[in-house]
């Protein structure tokens, strides 16, 4: 029973670490970033990957522009006037991806010593396929004159098997948007 659930340790730590959110960040370092005051959304606003109605929902991409819209004016960026152009068009992304890993486990086995001696068993190799999914968001900016990518953040997580409840979810979408958009304006 003690090797089983020694068997599981690997597994729980792959997945342990990967909890963590990984941000990534490119942008175009020609472009004067200080030079952009104003903000407008690009439709559409949110792009779903898969397209599927159990991802794409009224009630997230409330959530993402809420989350969006704060960020940046955390950042001195406002939102543009009625009829009146951009410096920055704003799109976002929820993408999900299927995912698997493939864990072995190795226990067991021979021990040499200097004189010959040893001690274990005979060597056990487990090999376990541990299926997952991967969510991202990703926030494009692009120049609201040229139309081009100016700057992109993203964030991806392993998603829960349960999923959370409508405040957990506000709350990680939040989170999420804040730790993608905190370099920006790049330096």
């Amino acid at each position: 029973m003690m090797f089983k659930a020694l068997l599981w340790i690997p597994a729980l730590l792959l997945l342990g670490a990967c909890q963590s959110v990984q941000i990534d960040r490119d942008y175009d370092a020609s472009r004067d970033f200080a030079a952009y005051h104003s903000w407008a959304w690009q439709a559409p606003v949110v792009q779903y990957r898969p397209d599927d109605p159990r991802i794409k929902s009224d009630l997230t991409e409330q959530r993402i522009r809420e989350a969006i819209g704060t960020q940046l004016d955390q950042r001195g960026l406002r939102p543009a006037a009625a009829g009146s152009a951009a410096d920055l068009k704003v799109q976002a992304w929820l993408i999900v991806d299927e995912r698997r890993e493939e864990v072995s486990t190795n226990y067991g086995g021979y021990w040499g010593g200097y004189w010959g001696n040893y001690w274990g068993g005979p060597a056990i190799n487990q090999t376990r396929t541990i299926d997952y999914k991967v969510g991202t968001i990703q926030i494009d900016l692009l120049d609201g004159k040229d139309g081009k990518l100016v700057w992109r953040g993203s964030a991806e997580q392993i998603m829960r098997q349960n999923p959370p409840g409508p405040n957990e979810r506000a709350q990680a979408i939040n989170d999420t948007v804040a730790k993608v958009l905190s370099q920006y304006p790049p330096r």
